[in-house]
C-alpha cells in the first residue's frame, strides 16, 4: 500500500489573493505548498492595466513570507477598453502570463467585465498574434438561462464562437463545472484546456442545498448535480494533459459567506493537497496527481515545471484549523467532509 509520494512542487493555475490585510493573511496559505499561481485581478477597482498589475506585484511580493519559493503570475482584468499595446507590452516584460475575461456581472468583483464580445475582438487578435493566454470565466449571465445551464450556453453562444474566429487564441476554460465543459475540451485541439477546482471535485449540488443551505459550499460557477462532478473527478484523474489543478480559492470572511446576500467562494488553499491526494487515491489514479498539479498547467503555459519537490504521507488523519483568522475577520476553510490522511511534510 502506497503511503508516500513524492511530487514536483505543484502549481495554481487559479487563485484570488485579494488585498490589503486578507492578502497578508492568505498569501502564506498558497506560499507554503505551491511554486506559482496564476492570480485573480478582479480587486476592487480591477487590475486593468499593466501598471496595475506592476502595482499589485508589488504588494504581494511586500507580504511575500520570508524564505517562500513562490512567484504569482499576473492577469490583466479584460475590458471592453483594454489596449491591446499595452497587453503585448506587459507580456513581452514577462510582466503578466494571461488575460482574464470575465463576463459582465458573472462572479465576485465582475462587473468590468465584457458585454459586447465584438468590442475585445482585436485584444483578442493580438493576443493569439504572440501567443498568450485568455483564462475564460465561462459562464454567460443572461437572465433567461437557468443558472445551472449557464457554462453550457456559454459554450455554445461565446466561447466556440471566439474559438472559430480567433482559432490561434490559446484558451483555459477555468473552473470547469459540467460535463459539456469537460467534453468540449476533449474534443479540441492543443490550443484549448480547462482547469479544475478542488472544491468541484468534493462537492454536487445537494451539498450546498439539501438539509438547509450551506453558505460555505456556494460558489460561482456553482455547483452541479452528481453526474457533472464524477465527469469531472474522471478527466482530473484521468492523465488528460488538458487538464489542470486551478483551485479557486477565494477568501471570505465569515459574515460575508453567511449574511442575507453570501459571497461566492471557497477557500481551499490550506488543505488542497491532502484533499486532492485523497480523491486520486480513491480513484486509483494516484500517478496522476503529479501530472494533473505539477506538470499539466506548465506545459500549457509554456513553462517548465518546478525545480524542487513536496512529500506527501499518509497516516492518521490531519487536524487541520476550521479557520483562518484575519485582520478583517475568520475565514471558514474549506471542509471535504472526509478525513484527510495526506499531509505535505514540513
Amino acid at each position: 500500500m502506497t503511503d508516500y509520494i513524492k511530487l514536483i512542487r505543484p502549481d495554481d493555475w487559479h487563485l484570488h489573493l485579494r488585498d490589503g490585510d486578507m492578502l497578508a493573511a492568505v498569501l502564506p496559505e498558497s506560499a507554503r505548498h505551491f511554486g506559482r499561481a496564476i492570480i485573480m485581478p478582479n480587486l476592487v477597482p480591477p487590475v486593468v492595466t499593466s501598471q496595475d498589475a506592476a502595482a499589485y506585484k508589488a504588494r504581494i511580493m511586500a507580504v511575500m513570507p520570508d524564505g517562500a519559493q513562490f512567484s504569482p503570475l499576473m492577469t490583466l482584468y479584460l475590458t471592453e477598453n483594454t489596449d491591446a499595446d499595452d497587453v503585448a507590452t506587459a507580456h513581452k516584460s514577462g510582466l503578466i502570463s494571461a488575460v482574464k475575461l470575465y463576463p459582465a456581472g458573472a462572479t465576485t468583483n465582475s462587473d468590468s467585465g465584457v458585454a459586447d464580445f465584438d468590442k475585445v475582438r482585436g485584444v483578442l487578435e493580438r493576443m493569439a498574434e504572440i501567443g498568450l493566454p485568455l483564462c475564460v470565466h465561462g459562464e454567460v449571465t443572461d437572465k433567461d438561462v437557468d443558472i445551472f445551464d449557464r457554462e453550457a450556453v456559454f459554450i455554445d453562444r461565446i466561447l466556440d464562437p471566439i474559438r472559430r474566429k480567433t482559432p490561434d487564441l490559446r484558451v483555459i476554460m477555468e473552473h470547469i463545472t459540467t460535463s459539456n465543459g469537460v467534453d468540449y475540451v476533449k474534443s479540441a485541439g492543443n490550443n484549448l484546456a480547462a482547469t479544475i477546482t478542488t472544491h468541484h471535485l468534493i462537492i454536487n449540488r445537494n451539498d450546498i442545498l439539501v438539509g438547509g443551505i450551506k453558505p460555505h459550499y456556494y460558489c460561482l460557477p456553482v455547483a452541479k448535480r452528481e453526474s457533472h462532478r464524477l465527469a469531472l473527478r474522471a478527466a482530473a484523474t484521468s492523465g488528460d494533459a488538458r487538464f489542470f489543478l486551478g483551485t479557486d480559492s477565494a477568501p471570505h470572511t465569515d459574515p460575508n459567506k453567511e449574511s442575507a446576500c453570501g459571497c461566492a467562494g471557497c477557500f481551499t488553499a490550506t488543505n488542497t493537497m491532502s484533499i486532492l491526494a485523497q480523491v486520486f487515491e480513491d480513484e486509483g489514479a494516484l500517478d496522476n496527481l503529479e501530472g494533473f498539479t505539477s506538470l499539466n498547467g506548465p506545459e500549457f503555459y509554456r513553462l517548465k515545471p518546478n525545480k524542487d519537490h513536496i512529500i506527501l504521507r499518509k497516516g492518521d488523519p490531519v487536524i487541520y484549523p476550521e479557520k483562518l483568522m484575519t485582520a478583517e475577520g475568520e475565514v471558514s476553510i474549506f471542509n471535504p467532509g472526509f478525513p484527510l490522511l495526506w499531509q505535505i511534510e514540513a
